[in-house]
């Protein structure tokens, strides 16, 4: 039977999603914790692998298993065994042709960003810090010279193992709530900090660096080294994936924390 499940988690005690030796992931505690349940051991696919500190609202991964529990119990069970920084939100069978990852049709990303003189306190990790007057204004102008399909190479990381720098920036939205400003981003899919590096280019262009039409021009270089900085993970949240209406996963489009 397939399962597919739904996650939540606050990354910033993790090394990243994906399992290494020597250092904790999410990946190896969703695993052990689900093993457990199942009585087996249980091995995931995981619908997009977050950096070390990136947070997730609804990550979505699928398993196979020859344990029968019910919904409930899968998500029960997990979360008995899952520390507090981890939470299993859904679980429920799928069809067998449904893959966390290429089944997905898009991807929604938050980046918060506390725009003041002075650091975070309670919200350390939780959003990236900027000390510089950020103006939303041209950062909007700049984004819609990114929006559509294109060869993403200036915003990818330069370990990226994509096979195609192609991608469809479907939205960029750049706007600010008082102390703070937020980007939200979707796509079909996105390259290797990707998101880091579109908020990064547009920080620059909001603290006044660079003009707007800087970020078109460092679309068309295709090069990395043309777009500045990766801006920090903290602050970044992957918020929601997009699946065909076919396989009846349950839309948790979620609110940042209270944003």
């Amino acid at each position: 039977m397939r399962i597919a499940a739904i996650l939540e988690y606050d990354g910033s005690h993790f090394s990243g999603w994906q399992r290494q030796d020597h250092a904790r992931s999410v990946q190896a505690i969703v695993e052990e914790a689900l093993s457990r349940v199942a009585d087996e051991p249980i091995q995931v696919t995981v619908a997009g692998r977050t950096d070390a500190g990136v947070h997730a609202l609804a990550q979505v991964i699928h398993f196979d298993t020859s344990a029968t529990r019910s919904d409930y119990s899968w998500v029960r069970g997990a979360n008995s065994h899952l520390p507090p920084d981890v939470a299993l939100l859904w679980a429920g069978p799928v069809d067998d042709g449904f893959h966390a990852r290429y089944s997905a049709t898009g991807r929604h990303y938050h980046y918060v960003i506390l725009n003041r003189l002075i650091r975070p306190t309670y919200l350390a990790r939780r959003v990236t810090h900027e000390y510089r007057l950020l103006d939303v204004a041209p950062m909007q102008v700049a984004a819609k010279y990114l929006l559509g399909e294109h060869d993403f190479t200036s915003f990818r990381a330069t370990e990226c193992q994509a096979k195609s720098p192609m991608r469809e920036l479907r939205a960029l939205e750049v706007v600010r709530q008082d102390e703070f400003v937020h980007i939200r981003a979707h796509a079909n899919a996105f390259l290797q900090h990707m998101v880091r590096n579109l908020a990064g280019v547009l920080m620059t262009i909001g603290a006044g660096e660079h003009e707007p039409d800087w970020a078109k021009a460092v679309l068309e270089a295709r090069d990395r080294k043309a777009g500045g900085v990766t801006a920090a993970a903290d602050g970044l949240y992957l918020r929601e994936i997009e699946y065909p209406e076919t396989f009846k996963l349950p839309r948790l489009s979620r609110a940042v924390g209270l944003w």
